[in-house]
């Protein structure tokens, strides 16, 4: 069977919760169809991942030394038609066909991605307007991301659950960057002068300003904040069918956004490190009788079995 798609998903410091992400995908979605990339951040817990990593050998591992340049290098290498990017918090608990998401994005011309996120419970929030469709004898919908009302439906470009055409992400990243070799070689997170620069001051506003994210924070925001910018010449649509997956935020472990749903001591990186290694899991069929109905969920979703 050909891989179809491109799984990239991000970690650092959550192997427990990075395992929840792959069994639950794998458990939902064919993996014969996808190759996933892991960009991991080693800095706590490298015996935790090695562990898990052992379990997906087919998964395709690159220890980040440079954010921006890594993730670069591992776009470069997909070659399938649809990339689907992923957070180690995020869980997965009900599948959309396949085969249906494909036909979707060969039917609709208007298509810019195919949401896991999205249901009718929190896309029909009284202010956009929700169109039903029918692809192959099922019945979906499309809300107009260029005219959204909220947050999450103004928001196209996302790392949690959605399904995006290769050739369209590339578009948008290469878009969104410098390519001026003169630039590269100065402004670029990995460059000499941004390391100095670095321990002087933020260089925050200097790496925006030519598209050089360093973190999965900054790879969402700041492209997602493009599209926004670029809307017009940009597709109008996501398609959902229901809500597949949620982000479960119980810790964190990038201090650059803030999390409100950062839990007790009990859900430190360090407690769930522990856990992992006395064989502790998070229990994905709580998940699924439980069926989060938001894009984000706290801790009572967030139980461990043995």
């Amino acid at each position: 069977m050909t891989i179809v798609i491109s799984n990239i998903v991000f970690t650092k410091n959550r192997p427990l919760q990075l395992d929840a992400y792959l069994t639950s995908l794998y458990k939902y979605f064919p993996a014969e169809l996808m190759q996933t990339y892991v960009l991991y951040k080693e800095e706590l817990f490298g015996e935790e991942y090695r562990q898990l990593f052992s379990k997906y050998p087919t998964c395709i591992v690159v220890r980040e030394g440079d954010f921006s340049g890594d993730f670069l290098d591992i776009l470069r290498q997909v070659d399938t038609k649809y990339i689907l990017f992923g957070i180690d918090d995020v869980v997965y608990f009900d599948a959309v066909d396949f085969d249906l998401i494909d036909k979707t994005f060969d039917e609709n011309e208007d298509i810019f991605g195919f949401s896991l996120r999205f249901g009718q419970n929190v896309a029909d929030n009284g202010r956009d307007e929700i169109h039903k469709i029918e692809v192959k004898g099922q019945s979906l919908y499309k809300v107009n991301w260029r005219q959204g009302q909220t947050p999450d439906t103004k928001y196209p470009f996302e790392l949690c659950a959605t399904v995006y055409r290769s050739e369209l992400v590339k578009r948008i990243i290469s878009s969104s960057r410098n390519y001026n070799p003169l630039i590269v070689k100065l402004f670029s997170p990995a460059s000499p002068i941004m390391k100095g620069l670095g321990k002087l001051i933020s260089t925050r506003r200097i790496l925006k300003a030519f598209g050089y994210f360093y973190s999965p924070n900054t790879l969402e925001s700041w492209n997602c904040r493009w599209c926004q910018n670029h809307k017009e010449i940009l597709l109008s649509c996501l398609y959902f069918q229901k809500i597949c997956a949620s982000a479960i935020q119980v810790n964190m472990v990038n201090t650059s956004t803030n999390n409100t749903n950062c839990g007790s001591t009990d859900y430190t990186v360090e407690a769930l490190a522990e856990k992992y290694k006395q064989g502790y899991r998070l229990d994905i069929e709580f998940i699924k009788r439980k069926k989060p109905q938001d894009i984000q969920c706290n801790e009572a979703f967030f139980q461990l079995s043995k």
